[in-house]
Order: structure tokens, then C-alpha cells, then sequence
């Protein structure tokens, strides 16, 4: 079934020019060189989408349904993926064999130290990059009473490695990734109470960067510390271009969501200011938008671009950047509306982004299938390029 978005109701596709579209131009897995190996994907059901003025159109696969609240994707070196979900505490294997639903989803286990409630719970999960010697995961996950990072074994105990983040009801933070240095990275929340994230001594509203014991990097700005930048009011989402820049998502500020070039040491304004400012000693955002059009969380790189997936603005914004951090041009929506809230979006093997809906928690309508785990294919540029 071709499902086309809002902005392309006027131009009709019909199914035999899709699948021109997908031969003809390769809109689909990239070439064999690109690093990994697809995922064993079902049969697809494409959605069609194009972005404000037709300049992208993405295809979309539904991968898998019938998740709660999925949060975080990472990959394992086979193509499999795992997947949290924040309300339930469980870590949940996504292919990659198929059958007719879809990628055979499968619980790895439960984790009984999260204690969810509000935005907090089971978040971000990250695969060690050594994992085919040290077969480690890392997860973000709140307690009672903090946010923790914690590694483990997959079935195997969770080890805390950093305790005290804190912990609210809503701004959590929860970003969980492996830089190109090797060393992990995580975001965290301010936790709402608007003064953490300028407070050096709390891990809250900040980009922290560790060992995988949890120590603080070689080279962070202070020593023995785990912060890498600071001001920040909900990073839910953090990626590296394939030039190594870091970016950053930005959320729950009254008036702006944001996207940030992430730098070593830079203060990146909350609670002094809601988006760009003029303040010379704190970061300007490379794009901000009303909040009520992002509230986004995940972010991942599309070649020369990046893509954020947005939970109130219910679409993925993809902007083209500069090799200075900078957008080029005006940023495309796409999917708006089409599969409501959007949460994790993940660079994936083959090169394709996966995203989860989250439509399963407060404020959303979820749909019969919800939530869902999607491929997203884009017409150029990323993977499957024309």
C-alpha cells in the first residue's frame, strides 16, 4: 500500500512507479562497499513521502509493531538490533530473521533496577565497540531516586558505572553513543529544576563523556571530570557526522527545540537562554524551531546531512549542513503527521536510519500497530541514493 504524505496529496504515485523508483535509482539497500551488512528485512510496505517543496522523498518500511515505548536502538556487530523500552524495563532483540509481521522481535532480558515513571525509565542502550571480545551493552536508566549508566552482559546483572544524574519526573536526558574516539558519550537532563545545567558540579544538563568504567576521559575540559559541555535542558539524542562533528538535540525549553554542533567545553546557554541569545561566552544553536514543531530526540547523519526525529512536532527535519556546522538552505520536514510521535533515530548498518514511534505514552494516539520500529530510505543522498 503507497501512503503519501500531506504535502504530496496533489502529485499521485502509482505502485508501478514506486518500484521504477526503487530499481531504476537504487532507492533502497546501498552498495555492497558500504560498511556492514543489511538486516534480514521483511517484504516491504512502502510510504512515500516527499518534504516541503519535493526536493527529498523518503521511503518507509515498518520493521516491526507492537513495542511499548521503544526508546533506544543500537546494533549488533551480526545486523541485529537492540531495543529498549522505557516503561517496561526490557531489552528486546529486533531481527534479524523475518516472518510475515515483519523482524522476529524477541525479549533478552528485563532489567529490575528500573523503576519508570514520568519521561524517566529504561533509555539509551549502546554497544561496546569491542563487543565481539568484550560482549558488552551499556544502558541509561533511572532508579528512584537518580539516572544511572550501567554496563552489562546481555541475561547478565547490571553494573552501575555513574550514579547521581538527576533524576524528575520529566527531562531525563537518556542519549547513549560511542563517539569515533571510542569513548562513550552520554546526554543528560537538567531534570526541570533550571539550575543543574549551569552547575559544574552536577552531572544534570550535561554532555558527559567516560572510559567504560565510567571515569572521566583523557582530554575532557576539566580534569577528572565527566563533562564535556554543559547548559543544556534535555539531550535525548546525540550523532557524529562522517567528518567526526558531533550534534546534539535540545528539548523540552518552553519557546524552542533545538540542534546543536556539539564542541569540547562549550556552554550551551539553559537556563540563561531559550535558543540563540547574545551572549558571546555561551554557544548559539545551529537551528532552533518552535517547540511545538520538534521536541526532538533522535538524531543520526544522511551523508552530508543530518535528520532529527521529533515528538511533538510528530516528523523527521532534515537539514543540510556546511563543513563548519552550519545549514545550508532551508530545513525539510518529512513524514509530518504520518506515524505521530518520533523518538529514536538511528544510523543503521547498511546505511538506511531506523526510527521508533512513541505514540504509546502521554499525549499520544497510538495506532493499531503501535508502537513501531521504521526503516527510513531516503531518494538522495544516504543510503539507496539515486
Amino acid at each position: 500500500m503507497i501512503v503519501r504524505s500531506r504535502r504530496a496529496r496533489a502529485t499521485a504515485v502509482s505502485l508501478g512507479a514506486v518500484l521504477a523508483l526503487t530499481t531504476a535509482c537504487s532507492f533502497g539497500p546501498p552498495d555492497p562497499d558500504q560498511q556492514g551488512a543489511p538486516p534480514n528485512l521483511p517484504k516491504p510496505s512502502l510510504s512515500i513521502s516527499e518534504g516541503a517543496g519535493g526536493d527529498q522523498e523518503v521511503a518507509v518500511t515498518a520493521l516491526a509493531k507492537g513495542l511499548q515505548v521503544p526508546w533506544g536502538i543500537a546494533f549488533l556487530p551480526g545486523g541485529a538490533a537492540l531495543v529498549t523500552e522505557r516503561d517496561t524495563g526490557r531489552i528486546l532483540q529486533v531481527g534479524p530473521e523475518s516472518d510475515a509481521n515483519g523482524l522476529v522481535v524477541a525479549e533478552v532480558q528485563k532489567l529490575a533496577e528500573v523503576q519508570p515513571s514520568g519521561d524517566g525509565g529504561l533509555l539509551g542502550i549502546a554497544v561496546s565497540p569491542k563487543y565481539d571480545t568484550d560482549k558488552t551493552v551499556f544502558v541509561y536508566y533511572s532508579t528512584a531516586k537518580d539516572n544511572r549508566i550501567g554496563k552489562l552482559t546481555l541475561k547478565g546483572a547490571v553494573q552501575p558505572i555513574v550514579t547521581g544524574i538527576p533524576r524528575a519526573a520529566t527531562d531525563n536526558g537518556g542519549a547513549l553513543a560511542f563517539g569515533p574516539d571510542g569513548y562513550l558519550y552520554a546526554g543528560t537532563g537538567d531534570a526541570t529544576t533550571g539550575t543543574q545545567a549551569q552547575n559544574p558540579k552536577s552531572l544534570g544538563g550535561k554532555i558527559l563523556r567516560m572510559t567504560t568504567a565510567g571515569k572521566a576521559a583523557p582530554d575532557n575540559p576539566v580534569k577528572d571530570s565527566l563533562v564535556w559541555s554543559s547548559g543544556h535542558r534535555n539531550v535525548m539524542g546525540i550523532t557524529w557526522s562522517p567528518d567526526k562533528k558531533m550534534y546534539a538535540t535540545e528539548s523540552g525549553q518552553p519557546r524552542n527545540g533545538e540542534l546543536n554542533v556539539i564542541e569540547k567545553g562549550k556552554n550551551y546557554g539553559w537556563a540563561k537562554v531559550d535558543g540563540a541569545g547574545n551572549d558571546a561566552t555561551l554557544a548559539n544553536p545551529m537551528q532552533t524551531w518552535p517547540i511545538a514543531d520538534s521536541y526532538c530526540a533522535g538524531v543520526a547523519p544522511v551523508e552530508q546531512a543530518v535528520a532529527a526525529a521529533c515528538l511533538l512536532g510528530q516528523r523527521v527535519w532534515l537539514l543540510n549542513v556546511t563543513g563548519n556546522g552550519t545549514v545550508l538552505g532551508t530545513p525539510q520536514e518529512l513524514l509530518t503527521g504520518e506515524y505521530g510521535r518520533l523518538r529514536a533515530l538511528v544510523l543503521a548498518p547498511d546505511g538506511s536510519l531506523w526510527a521508533s514511534t512513541s505514540n504509546k505514552e502521554e499525549g499520544g494516539q497510538p495506532a493499531p500497530d503501535d508502537d513501531r520500529i521504521i526503516r527510513l530510505v531516503f531518494s538522495s543522498g544516504g543510503a539507496g541514493r539515486s
